[in-house]
Parts: C-alpha cells; sequence; structure tokens
C-alpha cells in the first residue's frame, strides 16, 4: 500500500509541475541557503586557521606597550638582542627564540622597482616563523655577527623584480645599499591579517640595524614553543623573565604584551562560527516560508480533489489510507526540494570557495540535516491538510462541485 500511495503521489505531482515547483521552491533556497552558509563558514574558519598557522608553530609574538596597534608601544622600552640572549638561555621549553625588527623600504632590480618590508633577524627566525627555503641557504652565523649584505626574499619579490627566475646570486638595490640574494623562501601567501608574507626581505638583523634602522632596538621577539610544551606555560615564563630584566614592580602592569597565535586562531574561528550559525539561522527561516507554502498548495488540492477523496472513501478507503495519501505527497514534495537544495547549494560552495579563495569542506552532516529537516518539514505542514482531507463525510464529498 504505502508504494501504491508513493506513486500516487508523484502522479499528482507530475500532473502540476509548475505548481509543484513553485511550492517546493522555499525548500530549495532555505536547503541551500542553509548548506551554502555553514560550507563557506566552515572552509573560512579552516583558512584563517591555516593563516595563522603559517606564522610559525607554537608561536608567541612579544612587543612593546600594552597592547597592540598604533601608539601602543608609546613610552615602551624596546627590547634588545640581549633579551633574547635571556630567553633562550633561562626559559625552558623554547624551541627557538629571534628577534625581529622591520623597515618599509624600496627595491630596486635593473629597471623594476617595488616596495617592500625588510626584516632583520638571527637563523633562528626561520624556525621561529615556521618558514621553509624554496631554493638556495639562509645567511651563516658569520654573516649573521659581521652585518654582511645578504637577503632571503620571499615569492612576491621574486616575481615582481625578477619575473619568477632564479635570483639566487643576484644583487638588488635595498634602499641605498646592494644586497646580494642568497635563497628564496617558501610561498605563505596572505596572513590571518590581510598582509601578504611573501613580500618580504629577511636580512641578518645587525644589516638592518646598521643600513636602515640606525639604531640597536628589536620591535618583537619571536618565542616558538617546542613541540609537547603548552604555549601558555611558556608564555608565563616569559612574561616573568621580561618583567625581571624590565625591572617592573609587582604593582605595576606589563610594558609589553605577549600574543599567542593560538588564542588568536581561536579567537578568529570563533567569530568565524559564530558568524556562521546566525548567516544558517537566517537562511533557515526560508525553510519556515517553504513549509508554510507546502500546506497552502497541499490545502488547495484537497479542495481540488474533494469528489475523488469522497469516492476513495465510499468504496471502502480508510480515514489512515487517505491521510497517509496526502502526507506522503507533503514529504514527497519536500523532501524533492531538500535533493534539489543540496546539489545546488553544493554547485554554489565549490563555485564561490574557488571565487573567495577557501577550501571547499563537504560536511556530511550539514547536509543530511539540511535534508532530513526539508522531510520533516514535509510532514510537520502536511499532517493537517492530510488530516482534512482524511476526515471529510464521503457524502458531502460526493456532493462537492
Amino acid at each position: 500500500m504505502i508504494w501504491n500511495t508513493f506513486l500516487l503521489a508523484l502522479r499528482e505531482i507530475r500532473r502540476n509541475l509548475l505548481r509543484s515547483f513553485l511550492t517546493i521552491l522555499g525548500i530549495v533556497i532555505g536547503v541551500g541557503a542553509v548548506i551554502t552558509m555553514v560550507t563557506l563558514g566552515n572552509g573560512a574558519t579552516r583558512s584563517i586557521s591555516d593563516q595563522v598557522a603559517s606564522l610559525g608553530s607554537n608561536l608567541l609574538m612579544v612587543r612593546p606597550g600594552q597592547r597592540i596597534g598604533p601608539g601602543g608601544s608609546a613610552g615602551a622600552p624596546m627590547f634588545k638582542v640581549a633579551d633574547v640572549q635571556a630567553i633562550a638561555a633561562q626559559v625552558s621549553g623554547v624551541k627557538a627564540v629571534a628577534p625581529e625588527t622591520r623597515k618599509a623600504v624600496s627595491v630596486v632590480v635593473g629597471a623594476r622597482n617595488w616596495s617592500s618590508v625588510a626584516t632583520g633577524s638571527t637563523r633562528d627566525y626561520f624556525t621561529a616563523a615556521g618558514w621553509t627555503l624554496n631554493g638556495g641557504r639562509i645567511f651563516t652565523e658569520a654573516e649573521e655577527r659581521g652585518g654582511k649584505a645578504v637577503c632571503v626574499i620571499g615569492a612576491t619579490l621574486q616575481r615582481e623584480l625578477f619575473g619568477g627566475g632564479d635570483p639566487l646570486g643576484e644583487s638588488m638595490r635595498v634602499a641605498d645599499f646592494s644586497c646580494q640574494v642568497i635563497g628564496v623562501l617558501a610561498a605563505k601567501g596572505q596572513s590571518a591579517f590581510g598582509s601578504d608574507q611573501d613580500d618580504t626581505i629577511v636580512m641578518p638583523i645587525r644589516t638592518v640595524q646598521r643600513r636602515l634602522t640606525g639604531d640597536q632596538d628589536v620591535r618583537t621577539l619571536l618565542v616558538s614553543a617546542s613541540d609537547g610544551n603548552a604555549t601558555n606555560a611558556v608564555k608565563a615564563r616569559v612574561e616573568t623573565l621580561l618583567r625581571e630584566r624590565r625591572k617592573i614592580g609587582a604593582n605595576e602592569d606589563d610594558n609589553f604584551n605577549v600574543l599567542d597565535t593560538k588564542q588568536i586562531a581561536q579567537t578568529l574561528s570563533t567569530t568565524t562560527r559564530i558568524m556562521t550559525t546566525l548567516l544558517g539561522a537566517v537562511a533557515a527561516v526560508s525553510l519556515l516560508v517553504g513549509g508554510i507554502g507546502i500546506m497552502n498548495i497541499m490545502l488547495v488540492s484537497v479542495t481540488e480533489r474533494t469528489r475523488e477523496i469522497g469516492i476513495r472513501l465510499a468504496i471502502g478507503a480508510l480515514e489512515h489510507e487517505v491521510l497517509l495519501q496526502f502526507l506522503i505527497e507533503a514529504v514527497v514534495l519536500s523532501s524533492l526540494g531538500g535533493l534539489i537544495g543540496v546539489a545546488l547549494a553544493t554547485g554554489a560552495s565549490i563555485g564561490l570557495s574557488s571565487l573567495m579563495s577557501i577550501p571547499y569542506l563537504f560536511d556530511p552532516a550539514i547536509n543530511l540535516l539540511s535534508f532530513g529537516i526539508s522531510a520533516l518539514i514535509g510532514v510537520v505542514f502536511g499532517f493537517f491538510p492530510a488530516r482534512r482531507a482524511a476526515r471529510l463525510d464521503p457524502i458531502d464529498a460526493l456532493r462537492h462541485e
């Protein structure tokens, strides 16, 4: 009986294809919007996590000042290379610690020029910041101590200044001095903060201090915790040491701040998930609208088919059989809408993920949940019209014009 009822439902849907399609349009839009929003949100969350991870593994970023941003370090003393050496020697659980000082520069190679950022640091910078080489080498300890004019460039500079060719051994003018390219960094792409990580030149810190900044200041300390050591524990030990070295009293606030990239990733990911949930909830309103549309059309269908219902009841059909017929018809309608919505959402998610440069992450749970809700909507909103059809009086139904 169930199979015959299902076939009857399909026959009625096929008889009024345009009306059936318009009926399920709300379900299609609702299911498609929910799946697309959640899929894109998951992809954005993964992209943010990957971008923050590209800053370095288990990385702590220590900067002068009580807060981040313009003016945050006003009045706070800068770090020195001695602070790096103290952290490396006295803080346990540290894999690498590196100073970092930066300067915006103009770079010229032949007729090509480019505005970039010169980063001065030590050999440990490549470990702490998670950089790998695509070719060449990093500077040696002798070059680092001597402040030699050697540099390792990012993929953006390789493309813009050397046309993507091999720059190893070539010279380029950085500000007002010539620097030899000894290595090329593997591409990282855009950071979680929107900057191009590959638009960089890494030099020995003494080279940058002597030739570009003209001081001995270190503006950032990069501390990478070793595997198996919690970054919050290493962070506490770094803060204790720096408070001692900077002679900060017990009742005084820190004049530096320590950022844990894991916490940044968690905060950004949580924010993205909340926004995804809100957008998904808004999109889910279309499912409610679609359910109301199905109930409305099913009520119209009951009215149109009153004589048919009367004939069925008169020849012996039971109430629950008539109820089941209309209920299955409503469920089939909403389920078809759900299937179409899932298919459209998959195509839209793949296309938009590519357009937004975020990974496409297929989530079977949200697809099955959305389809299940669409079928449930058919049951909930189809029950009232089905019950109305089942409770019709056969004699009154046969008299209906």
